[in-house]
């Protein structure tokens, strides 16, 4: 189980209610809700790590990941503007590392819920 603590009110912002959805769907590793949310032509930036292109190359990053459980996730910002958005906060992994990251997204159009790019940061703390 995945305990969320989630301190932004996204409650007049769907794209920051999608991005919040969007995070834990991550942490709890649904797969398939995450790669719903993004384009066939996604670019995912690992900065430092790697460069993953495409829908097919994301849903295998992500079947990996999926064997790395969360046992907790903090949001503590999230951001949207137009066609961008960001979040912040820290990951707690069953394994007892923790994570401090911060993920900006661009999504396909100002109204769309889809997301073309996303950059990510990520930090053992």
């Amino acid at each position: 189980m995945t305990e969320i603590i989630s301190s932004p009110n996204c409650g007049n912002s769907p794209k920051m209610e999608f991005l919040k959805e969007f995070n834990i769907a991550f942490a709890k590793g649904n797969v398939e809700f995450i790669t719903e949310s993004v384009t066939d032509e996604i670019v995912w930036d690992i900065i430092g790590d790697r460069r993953i292109e495409g829908k097919e190359k994301f849903r295998e990053e992500l079947e990996k990941m999926k064997s790395k459980k969360t046992t907790e996730l903090i949001i503590d910002q999230i951001l949207s503007h137009g066609k961008e958005g960001a979040t912040n906060g820290i990951m707690k992994m069953q394994n007892g590392k923790k994570y401090a990251f911060s993920d900006f997204y661009k999504f396909k159009g100002a109204k769309g819920a889809k997301i073309k790019s996303i950059t990510s940061y990520v930090i053992e703390i």
